[in-house]
């Protein structure tokens, strides 16, 4: 097995989230993967199966459970991918659907990946699951921006997208790991979206992922993806857009996603981001 690993959404290796990339993972059962994700222990791991037209098949693996779609890894598939092949188009098979990604050279030879989620959805949350989620947060709802109301968000994978009243309320990140982890589990969640809005297109982002067995995710591209497809579907922003996203700064691993909103309401989210390899 080539295992690779890299930081996505980040320049630096210290900053970013990390991933593991396993460019060819072919005849591979899925106890295989599970063990090497739990061995390797970051957020995700990633599993690839070229296909004979040049598509990739592609599995997501945290150390404690398989989630059907992530973007910080599909973002460092992509730029391993194309520092292995070159730059250009690709198509990953996830369970969630189908994902276009392009790569390209930016300045310094530093690879750019951009995907496209599938098509995102938006739901209510029920008021006993929201209480549930705020008590486990050890949030109340004082701490909510009542201008972004509490939804869970869809772009491949569900998050809980919950919008904090200042940023200070989202730099203190103190919560029952298990209680959140239940409740998550019951609900099909992936991540829980913690938001606060700096200007009308820029975000500050925190992401406990209890699911997986990860405190704190650095980077979250699937929610990221999720988050613009909320804006839209609640008209919170003006479409298109391009949306800055700040994650990982408060756990001292920086990342920075771009996210572009097209303004068909069923058109898939782009994320946007750099990666590289972790020496």
């Amino acid at each position: 097995m080539d295992l690779l690993r890299y930081v996505a959404f980040s320049t630096d290796p210290l900053g970013g989230n990390p991933a593991g990339v396993v460019l060819d993972a072919t005849g591979m059962d899925e106890a295989t993967m599970a063990a090497t994700a739990a061995e390797v222990g970051y957020s995700e791991t990633a599993f690839v199966v070229p296909r004979q037209d040049g598509s990739l098949d592609i599995r997501y693996f945290s150390p404690q459970t398989e989630v059907p779609f992530c973007g910080h890894a599909t973002i460092a598939t992509a730029v391993a991918h194309a520092q292995r092949h070159g730059v250009g188009d690709l198509l990953l098979h996830t369970q969630a659907g189908p994902v276009p990604v392009s790569t390209s050279a930016g300045p310094d030879d530093v690879v750019v990946a951009t995907l496209v989620s599938v098509e995102p959805r938006t739901a209510a949350i029920s008021e006993p699951d929201l209480a549930e989620l705020l008590a486990a947060l050890r949030w109340s709802a004082a701490d909510l921006d009542p201008a972004l109301p509490p939804r869970a968000a869809y772009a491949g994978a569900w998050h809980p997208v919950i919008a904090a009243a200042s940023r200070e309320r989202l730099a203190e990140l103190d919560y029952d790991m298990r209680a959140l982890g239940e409740l998550m589990a019951r609900r099909d969640w992936a991540t829980v979206a913690l938001v606060r809005r700096e200007s009308e297109t820029v975000f500050h982002a925190r992401n406990p992922f209890p699911p997986g067995g990860v405190v704190e995710d650095p980077a979250t591209g699937a929610a990221a993806a999720a988050l613009g497809g909320y804006l839209r579907s609640l008209r919170l922003i003006d479409t298109p857009a391009v949306l800055t996203i700040h994650q990982g700064v408060d756990m001292g691993r920086p990342s920075l996603i771009t996210v572009g909103v097209p303004a068909d309401p069923a058109a898939g989210i782009e994320v946007t981001g750099t990666a590289v390899p972790i020496a």
